[in-house]
């Protein structure tokens, strides 16, 4: 019998590497299923590289029953690591939308944890102790806040727009500028969006430049909507023209048209102060008379995911009654957190000191070289095998907001010298909590805008776990 056979036949049978420590360990996280899948799982990958490759391609100490059983308690140990998990946000995007986009305020937390934790308001009407409308709850602080006649909340913003587009305008016409047809994440377009409503799509004016005559000519007999989409997530730059909402107004009650504008990113306050590209804020748009505003919660207004409808009550009453709404309504939680992160803004300078987004949008140049200084001198103190420095950066908005805006920044470039930094990168993903920093050239960037001061400590850990090849931290 040759060596490859013997080996072959001597791999231990399932049960007996179920009898190991390593597995019995995880018998009261995981089903017996679970395990013994796992279990099957590394034996067949044994097997299959004896067949393949012979005995010079495995290590023989790998087939005992003690290192299979780690093996593939390794691969439980995944299995119970949960997939949606704490990031330390280091990219220098402060509302980065693959981890999560605006991090909420305590007061929000709170909030949610008080609501999740029993029964609610969430449709009940206290005074009459009637049934109630759970948007009611943040109405009369978005009327406050926005100057609106009322105001609606559903799941997201691409949701406000699909509601309000049907609801005002199925089976009619909208038209809209060519220059503002977005493509938002997830590659969502305006005319999907439209199409999905059942409006009919009028595209006016050119890519670069359109004037309101080129509104003006497409009015028709089945006009309904004079609509405007901010183009919060990219800009157009030198030779360009656009109508300003208070002339699509002017047009709108001429010709008795609903007027409606996508804001997207949802500005409340104005932040121009802190280096930040001017943007139209919510109450500006609703108080040049535009009818209908729509809005996003989770990006500059720095809430919960949410999308905001604003503007004249009769046609907001019109879209809240649509059977749409029901599909598309706003959770509990997510109703608690926006209706805290809300009230921060009747005291504006609570809002700037206690919203994260706010407060990162505030943070001081300096003092952002000196948290980077400290963590480059920690990680020099512990003699890493990486050249450190201190280098110049620069902080975006991200989540499809203000994308010409770079914040002056500072940040830590690490060289590492016993790994690539893609295989630095990726050790710092497996991590609980992981760590997230961008590449640049050989080097990691790690950016502490978008940093709590509380994880600087558990950062520099990660970091010092990585540099030394450990796997788990």
């Amino acid at each position: 019998m040759s060596e490859r056979q013997n080996l072959l036949r001597n791999l231990p049978a399932v049960d007996r590497v179920l009898r190991e420590p390593d597995i019995q360990s995880l018998a009261d996280q995981l089903p017996p299923a679970v395990l013994a899948e796992a279990v099957q799982s590394r034996i067949a990958c044994l097997r299959q590289q004896l067949v393949a490759g012979g005995t010079e391609s495995i290590d023989k100490t790998s087939l005992t029953p003690a290192a299979i059983a780690q093996c593939a308690a390794i691969y439980c140990l995944d299995i119970l690591k949960p997939s949606l998990r704490k990031v330390i946000n280091a990219t220098g995007t402060l509302l980065h939308t693959n981890l999560g986009r605006a991090p909420l305020a305590p007061e929000a937390l709170r909030a949610i944890h008080d609501v999740a934790a029993g029964y609610s308001t969430l449709e009940m009407d206290m005074s009459n102790g009637k049934r109630g409308e759970r948007f009611s709850h943040v109405e009369s602080l978005l009327c406050r806040l926005t100057g609106a006649e009322a105001a609606l909340v559903v799941n997201n913003n691409a949701g406000a727009v699909l509601l309000a587009l049907t609801a005002l305008g199925r089976g009619q016409e909208a038209i809209v500028s060519r220059g503002e047809l977005v493509e938002i994440g997830g590659a969502f377009r305006i005319p999907e969006v439209m199409e999905a409503g059942g409006v009919k799509l009028r595209e006016v004016g050119s890519t670069n430049r359109t004037h309101l005559r080129d509104y003006e000519s497409a009015i028709g007999e089945e006009t309904a909507i004079l609509l405007k989409v901010h183009t919060s997530n990219y800009r157009i730059v030198g030779f360009s023209g656009e109508v300003t909402s208070a002339e699509l107004v002017e047009l709108g009650r001429e010709h008795q048209l609903v007027v409606m504008e996508d804001l997207g990113s949802g500005l409340l306050s104005d932040l121009s102060s802190y280096g930040l590209c001017p943007e139209p804020t919510v109450s500006e748009v609703v108080g040049s008379g535009v009818d209908v505003v729509t809005f996003s919660g989770d990006k500059l207004l720095g809430g919960p995911q949410a999308g905001l409808i604003v503007g004249r009550k009769d046609l907001v009453r019109k879209i809240a009654k649509h059977p749409l709404a029901r599909a598309l309504r706003i959770d509990k939680l997510t109703l608690a957190a926006l209706e805290a992160t809300l009230r921060l803004y009747l005291q504006p300078h609570r809002a700037q000191s206690e919203i994260p987004v706010l407060a990162m949008f505030a943070a001081d140049p300096q003092s952002q070289r000196v948290r980077c200084e400290d963590l480059c001198r920690r990680l020099q103190e512990h003699n890493v095998a990486a050249r450190v420095e201190l280098v110049e950066d620069v902080s975006r908005v991200g989540g499809g907001a203000m994308p010409l805006t770079e914040l002056p920044d500072w940040a830590i470039a690490i060289w590492p010298h016993q790994m690539s930094v893609t295989e630095l990168a990726e050790r710092l993903r497996g991590y609980v909590p992981a760590l997230i920093a961008r590449t640049r050239h050989d080097a990691l960037l790690v950016n502490l805008r978008a940093v709590f001061s509380a994880e600087d400590y558990l950062l520099t850990r990660l970091l010092l776990s990585a540099l030394q090849g450990e796997d788990h931290c």
